[in-house]
């Protein structure tokens, strides 16, 4: 893991439409970098892109409604209302001609913006291991289950959602958490990563879970015409091959896909923020 830089944070708030607080992390100036985390996470898991991008970007890490630092309301718990607080979230920050870069959940952050709001502040997209669709058809073949990306069945998303609004959601929360990271991975990045998902309330997750899990996005996928990086990872719990079928959909995409002994789980920009960090920023200047 990199040392900390002596980039300066700055923590912020504003109230969305609806009255919810949300709130998000800022550092340094330039073309504008929007990290959006993903599932039960938080913007401080992207601190080593905060602290090693904060010197030639303006980076800005949103904490979702529910998330992190941001006030967890019983309602809004579904990825449109989520892309709707990201808009509301760039006009707040003044934030125009936009990296955007979505980590798992995030993805699909985006393409809801993306299908509210079109380009609309943005500039470059990146998509970071989230697949076109989360639960399986029953219908499908093995070979629309594999370009899909699916890790779920209709059966094992409700079994999951079930796990983690029960009163020892905890358990589950670890569980998954496991098979996000690589067997490399130290104890105390994985307790980080943990901690860091237990601050969103049981039920809400699952409330989120279920919307999130049910979203199909092969439709709009294919219809971003923004310059855009899909970055996957070989041994992450979500199928590299997925990542690839979104980047042969958007027109000249590029793809990365980090292997096993860098650090290619799910949570690559944690293990390999080096690597990962210098890939986007070359992407973004």
């Amino acid at each position: 893991m990199p040392v900390a830089s002596n980039t300066k944070i700055a923590s912020k708030y504003f109230r969305t439409n609806d009255g919810v607080r949300l709130h998000y992390l800022e550092a340094g100036s330039g073309k504008p970098l929007v990290l959006i985390h993903g599932f039960s996470q938080s913007a401080e898991q992207f601190k080593f892109q905060i602290e090693g991008l904060g010197d030639r970007h303006r980076v800005i890490a949103l904490d979702l409604r529910g998330h992190g630092e941001s006030e967890k309301p019983n309602f809004g718990l579904k990825i449109h209302r989520l892309a709707q607080d990201l808009r509301e979230a760039l006009v707040a920050a003044n934030a125009d001609d936009v990296t955007l870069l979505g980590h798992s959940m995030g993805c699909s952050v985006i393409w809801a913006y993306w299908e509210l709001f079109g380009a609309d502040r943005l500039g470059k997209i990146v998509l970071t291991d989230e697949p076109p669709m989360l639960t399986s058809n029953p219908a499908w073949t093995p070979e629309e289950v594999e370009a899909a990306g699916s890790i779920l069945t209709p059966a094992s998303l409700w079994e999951t959602a079930n796990a983690r609004s029960d009163p020892d959601g905890e358990a589950a929360a670890r569980v998954f958490i496991e098979h996000c990271v690589s067997r490399n991975c130290p104890a105390d990045v994985k307790e980080w990563i943990i901690r860091c998902t237990l601050r969103m309330a049981g039920k809400d997750a699952a409330t989120l879970f279920l919307n999130h899990g049910c979203q199909d996005w092969h439709d709009i996928i294919p219809r971003i015409r923004l310059p855009t990086l899909v970055i996957g990872g070989r041994v992450s719990l979500i199928p590299w091959k997925s990542l690839a079928w979104i980047a042969k959909q958007i027109p000249g995409a590029q793809l990365e896909i980090f292997e096993e002994n860098e650090g290619g789980s799910h949570f690559m920009f944690v293990e390999n923020p080096t690597k990962f960090n210098q890939i986007v920023s070359k992407f973004v200047a």
